[in-house]
């Protein structure tokens, strides 16, 4: 059950005209009221001889009594919505709902002599609206405050005891959502998303490609974005605000959007913080040779799960902050066939990116470095490397899913898990190729060495060996082991460090997520991968390096 509540107005009749009226597409249904502030007000809906201007007039007494001392926009007015799939509430259970949400914010306490007059409208099954003139009985203001959280918090509770469905609730970190008149707007231009969303896209974007707050101004504005920078008297940045060229008001001029309204991770303060400079340690070598930008994000992603469960929750926001940067900047370079599923998985993940813990950004400055190489670094040709690095992702987010239901963060949790799925679709597709290259060479091993590799598994695996052997996945798995023989690791270790981070149980495929997790481990090339933002370097504020590129503009965006 949702409890939205509106922007204060200034006109008790324009809103009761509404909610009596046809509504905007004749979705309104016999409206009538199903409860009121003393059971005695007119009801237009159902007395013949009511009228919405008798209704009014009794609404609004206190603020005509008040006079000068009324608020100047004194309507408050609240809907309150069931979900598609809860039973039909009766008109005496809304009654009730309709009083407890007055009495929860404050406008109407149960028992209160002095307060507010309203009324409560139902013109369709699954909602009602209330509305209500905010001067008390003694002509004082009404006290009202918080009053959203105190409406979300009794209708949590009206779930429950109603047996409706429990609504995901957030802590007021999302992302202001577009307004009606925003989406109607949009879709007269012939665009599915707003100008807001678009908006928030693209900057969401842009930060995780920019390597300091100069480029990052400078990519939005090669991107067709307007940008308008404002500086405190020092010539200091203070902030920013951007429009998009096709989005005008009534008067031609440009609808402009500050960052911290598109999220509240982008304002320019929030921006800045993540875009500072840091001093890059020593190259990463392995084998006398440097691991790409790719494979450094493949293996700071692969122990984000490691660094949720280990590090402080500072650093652990921190890698979830980034790791929405990682899913953020992929649409850009990846193949053309699986930027819909990227940009979606980016789309969900950014609500999981947020919450009231305030994030260490420092404890994964090496991993950020690496997102921003690889928007400059030309993407691999062997398609293996991204089906590793969207797994190694793919276990991230179902870690940061836990990660956030371990603190309550319902909206985060169920973020992540939607992301998740797009994610999942994703790395089906781009494994098919790399899997059918290695199957092949995995049907041509001799028995012998078949052999020795299913003496492995059940070695390292005895409780999932036999399913594995079983698994049309098989040879692709035994070639990788052999692989990993031949690059002179063990690859019994490497098996059982392999099942160590994630249970296996709702695999599809065993045989496949140990192929990618194998690959991970030894690296694509064969080297063993050190990690650049480990949890005991989390835990002390340092990070491995990873070299910076030459600055160029990224081209634009277009559970297992």
């Amino acid at each position: 059950m949702i409890a939205k509540i509106g922007k204060a107005g200034a006109n008790t009749r324009g809103v009761l005209n509404y909610l009596y009226g046809p509504g905007r597409a004749n979705e309104h249904t016999d409206p009538h009221l199903v409860a009121s502030f003393d059971g005695f007000a007119p009801d237009p809906g159902r007395d013949e001889e009511a009228t919405l201007t008798q209704l009014a007039t009794v609404l609004d007494l206190r603020v005509k009594q008040a006079g000068d001392r009324a608020p100047e926009k004194h309507v408050w007015h609240c809907s309150v919505r069931a979900a598609p799939e809860d039973r039909v509430l009766t008109d005496d259970e809304w009654a009730v709902i309709a009083r407890r949400v007055l009495n929860a914010t404050g406008i109407a306490p149960a028992g209160d002599p002095d307060a507010c007059r309203w009324v409560a409208v139902r013109h369709a099954d699954d909602h009602i609206h209330i509305v209500a003139t905010k001067v008390r009985g003694d002509l004082t203001p009404a006290r009202h405050w918080n009053d959203f959280p105190r409406a979300d918090k009794e209708c949590a509770a009206i779930e429950k005891e109603y047996g409706l469905r429990q609504v995901v609730r957030g802590d007021r970190t999302a992302a202001k959502r577009p307004t009606r008149a925003e989406q109607e707007k949009a879709l007269r231009a012939g665009h599915t998303a707003t100008p807001r969303e678009r908006l928030r896209a693209t900057v969401r974007t842009t930060v995780a490609a920019a390597t300091g707050t100069e480029e990052f101004f400078a990519i939005l504005r090669s991107a067709g974005v307007l940008v308008d920078i404002q500086h405190f008297p020092s010539g200091d940045i203070r902030g920013y605000k951007v429009a998009l060229a096709d989005d005008k008001n009534a008067k031609g001029e440009p609808v402009w959007f500050s960052g911290s309204t598109l999220a509240p991770d982008l304002s320019y303060p929030k921006i800045s913080e993540r875009l500072a400079p840091t001093e890059p340690n020593s190259t990463s070598q392995h084998s006398g040779r440097r691991r790409t930008a790719w494979q450094q994000v493949a293996d700071a992603a692969d122990r984000i799960p490691d660094v949720l469960d280990d590090a402080d929750d500072a650093a652990g926001q921190a890698h979830i902050t980034v790791l929405a940067e990682t899913l953020d900047a992929l649409p850009l370079i990846a193949p053309a066939s699986y930027r819909p599923q990227l940009a979606q998985a980016a789309a969900a993940f950014e609500r999981a990116s947020r919450s009231r813990i305030r994030a260490q950004h420092q404890q994964s400055q090496a991993t950020r470095r690496a997102i921003k190489a690889i928007v400059r670094e030309p993407a691999p040709k062997d398609g293996a490397l991204l089906a590793v690095l969207l797994d190694a992702l793919l276990l991230a987010v179902v870690a940061a899913q836990q990660w956030h239901h371990t603190r309550h963060h319902d909206q985060q949790a169920e973020a992540a898990r939607q992301a998740a799925e797009h994610l999942h679709a994703a790395y089906q597709a781009a494994a098919i190729q790399p899997l059918t290259v290695i199957h092949q060479r995995g049907l041509s091993l001799t028995v012998t060495v078949q052999q020795r590799q299913a003496t492995l598994v059940r070695q390292a695996l005895p409780d999932l060996a036999e399913q594995i052997l079983a698994e049309p996945s098989w040879p692709a798995l035994a070639a990788t082991l052999a692989d990993v023989h031949k690059a002179g690791h063990d690859p019994t270790v490497l098996l059982a460090e392999s099942t160590r981070r994630r249970e296996l149980d709702t695999a599809t495929s065993i045989s496949d997520v140990l192929v990618w997790r194998l690959h991970r481990l030894v690296g694509v090339a064969g080297e063993r991968p050190a990690h650049p933002d480990s949890a005991s370097t989390t835990r002390q504020g340092s990070s491995a390096a990873v070299p910076v590129p030459s600055r160029q503009q990224p081209p634009r965006r277009g559970s297992r």
